[in-house]
């Protein structure tokens, strides 16, 4: 697949994956709780932070109708859009601030901007990629703005349809974008594990040639290290400083113990894949003696016959190979052979006829 660099690191097959911290309202309005989901962050181990930009008057309008009024089993159900994004929103004058702090930190920061107005704003901000929402997805002119921008940008694929994918990556090739990455995604809140589908991971990586990765909803952390297996170069996860502090997206969000849980697992998964190898590894070595092999298990005299009573396959490995059992039962010893001696084609008459 086609690479991409984010501040400088390659991601894609066969580099470190992508671990990015997603703060989006779990700062619950307080500037003071965004530093600590930064700290946390970096503390956990996380390559990048990314927050939201967008505010309630862009997202949507203020509308009591039913048309804006969440519904349908969420974790939202009653509340109109306007008031969830005017709580969940994170304030455009944070945004430098936390930047500065993540640079100190050395950290990546960047966001989902949901408008043109807001990348406008981040490119003021300087910030070296951007992600695209799942739901903004089949936002084309949104696309074609970011991708104006000439830095790398994601794109989540909740909901989507192979074709509007598709749509979406040609829209941002044909803006200027060269560097793209994927995410799968299911867009539940929290996400059922059985509906995460992690299969389409490396078909999606097939079909477009593109780095591909997981954006997670799921609780837990068993599916985002269960996606590294599957080819998984970046994955997003939501992090909060504790859940006990009610946000709109707490419910499904890490604690940072979890999240360093979770990037530890994650960098052991990616460790494990290796390449495609047969034989024996360097650590294997040491253990190749403990195979079995054939061993005298009673004492022989000069001229008997070797048979199953006196010739076994045994641990360790010192003696003939066991496939050689058959060969060699019905043979005569050399000489006087003590229970407990390695067999060789030597105590055997004829000699050393064969390879063992």
């Amino acid at each position: 697949m086609n690479p991409i660099r984010i501040a400088g690191r390659q991601i894609g097959c066969g580099s470190p994956i992508y671990v990015i911290a997603e703060m989006s309202a779990n700062h619950g309005g307080d500037f003071e709780a965004a530093v600590r989901i930064l700290r946390a962050a970096k503390e956990a181990g996380a390559d990048a932070v990314k927050i939201q930009t967008y505010t309630a008057d862009t997202m949507t309008i203020a509308s009591d109708l039913q048309h804006f009024r969440i519904g349908g089993g969420t974790l939202w159900d009653g509340r109109t859009l306007y008031d969830l994004y005017s709580e969940a929103a994170t304030p455009w004058e944070w945004h430098p601030r936390l930047k500065a702090i993540a640079e100190e930190l050395e950290i990546d920061f960047f966001s989902t901007p949901f408008d043109e107005q807001a990348v406008d704003f981040l490119e003021q901000q300087g910030v070296p990629l951007y992600k695209v929402a799942s739901f903004e997805i089949v936002d084309l002119p949104l696309i074609r703005r970011i991708a104006g921008t000439g830095k790398p940008m994601i794109l989540s694929t909740g909901m989507a349809t192979l074709d509007e994918i598709a749509e979406a990556v040609e829209t941002a090739r044909a803006g200027g974008a060269r560097q793209i990455a994927l995410l799968k995604c299911t867009s539940a809140y929290p996400a059922p594990p059985g509906e995460i589908n992690l299969r389409t991971i490396p078909n999606l990586a097939e079909q477009f040639d593109l780095p591909v990765g997981l954006s997670d909803h799921t609780e837990g952390i068993a599916v985002a290290t269960a996606a590294v297996a599957l080819g998984a170069s970046i994955l997003e996860k939501h992090l909060t400083f504790s859940r006990q502090k009610k946000t709109a997206d707490s419910a499904f969000s890490l604690e940072p113990a979890e999240f360093r849980a979770m990037v530890e697992a994650v960098r052991t998964a990616e460790e494990a894949l290796g390449t495609i190898h047969y034989g024996v590894s360097e650590n294997e070595a040491r253990n190749r003696v403990f195979r079995r092999s054939l061993f005298v298990v009673e004492d022989i005299e000069e001229g008997a016959v070797l048979s199953p009573q006196n010739v076994r396959s045994i641990r360790p490995g010192y003696g003939l190979a066991p496939k050689f059992l058959g060969e060699v039962l019905g043979r005569r010893a050399s000489r006087r052979v003590s229970r407990g001696t390695p067999l060789s084609w030597d105590l055997m008459v004829g000699g050393r006829n064969r390879e063992s």
